[in-house]
């Protein structure tokens, strides 16, 4: 974590925020006047531009990957229970995030954006199946603001659709797209370090909980939020964008180290809007965190921090599965009782400094540098 971003946490678990500083407050003309220069710098809007251009060649790739029945296994009951319920997930919302990095890559490194869509389709299809599962551990009931696959076609479906998009992702970058052979076992080589990398953070995820792990500290969270999420849902992305357009493995580096750091603080952002976030978007997932008894960031920091009777409150409701909207209040309470919440936030845009210090050994467009800091800057700006 940077130094000025370690700063801005110590001031949240302090209480002592910069702006109720004494002599801040003395100078509010020019503060105004700074704020605005820096949310204009810092503004998600070049990001959020970027992905709605890119939506529909996504869209449209996308249809045309989705798998169908094999030539030797034609079946119209293989589109009932396989196909279509991995379609119907696939095309249910979602905002293209992560296939968007990979135009992103390719165009931080120069090249004609559409050279990365097999890429992207590749982890738009993983993140397919990686909610289907992901669902079905934490007996989820909605996704998307619609039944999940496992509620409306059976868990055994759910499992099987989720596993024919596992199985397809490799097919993305192994026969699709003009690649010369070497790139394409580069390609399926980095798609195998992404799936693994999150597989692994999941078995931490869910392990942890399973087996009543209280003994965790804060290094243990953020290792394991890298592993489940940083690397599919920014770093990967990056580097393959970049290894699609045959760019500089400096360049992937550098774009692959800044994904770590943006990715790292989606998950901080992600584990916080779940706890003081718009409860009316999300449903029933709202405080769903407090009740599968998530190890996040701001959870370890609370039990960390609180006084022993209150940190035996805390670990008492995140242990009991409770779904009772007063208990999960007075989770929420405790954890900002603590300043765990305040200083989640501060890693987070901590995170974000991080990230952009890295680019700062990348030799890219300023069109692309503004694009990569402004998705940065959307990953913990935004309340969905």
């Amino acid at each position: 974590m940077s130094t000025q971003g370690t700063a801005a946490a110590t001031a949240a678990t302090t209480g002592i925020r910069p702006e109720a500083d004494a002599t801040q407050a003395s100078n509010d003309n020019a503060s105004a006047q700074s704020a605005a220069a820096a949310t204009s710098a810092t503004s998600p809007t070049p990001f959020l531009e970027f992905v709605k251009r890119v939506l529909p060649k996504i869209e449209d790739a996308l249809r045309e990957c989705i798998p169908t029945p094999l030539e030797t296994s034609q079946s119209a009951d293989l589109e009932r229970y396989l196909y279509e319920p991995l379609r119907r997930m696939v095309f249910a919302g979602g905002k293209r995030i992560r296939p968007a990095l990979c135009l992103l890559g390719a165009t931080a490194a120069g090249a004609i954006e559409d050279c990365a869509l097999p890429a992207a389709c590749a982890v738009e299809l993983f993140q397919a199946a990686a909610l289907i599962h992901d669902d079905i551990a934490d007996k989820s009931e909605l996704r998307r603001g619609m039944p999940c696959i496992h509620i409306t076609d059976g868990t055994g479906i759910a499992i099987n659709a989720g596993d024919v998009a596992i199985v397809h992702v490799l097919s993305q970058v192994l026969f699709e797209g003009e690649f010369s052979p070497l790139a394409r076992v580069e390609l399926a080589r980095m798609l195998y370090d992404m799936q693994r990398y999150t597989l692994e953070g999941q078995a931490l995820d869910l392990g942890w909980v399973r087996d009543g792990r209280w003994d965790l500290t804060e290094q243990d969270y953020l290792n394991m939020a890298t592993l489940k999420t940083a690397y599919y849902s920014a770093a990967s992305p990056l580097a393959f964008g970049v290894r699609c357009a045959d760019g500089n493995p400096l360049l992937a580096k550098a774009l692959h180290d800044f994904g770590l750091a943006a990715g790292l603080a989606f998950q901080i952002q992600d584990d916080i809007l779940n706890l003081v976030g718009d409860a009316a978007a999300q449903g029933k997932d709202f405080r769903s965190d407090v009740t599968e008894g998530k190890r996040t960031l701001v959870m370890v920091r609370a039990l960390q921090h609180l006084e022993p009777s209150d940190a035996n409150e805390l670990r008492a409701i995140l242990s009991a599965h409770t779904t009772e909207k007063d208990a999960l209040a007075r989770a929420v309470e405790l954890a900002t009782e603590a300043g765990a919440v305040d200083y989640a936030r501060a890693y987070a845009q901590g995170l974000v400094q991080d990230a952009e210090a890295q680019l700062d050994i990348a030799q890219i467009s300023s069109e692309a540098r503004s694009v990569l800091v402004s998705m940065a800057n959307y990953f913990v700006s935004r309340e969905a």
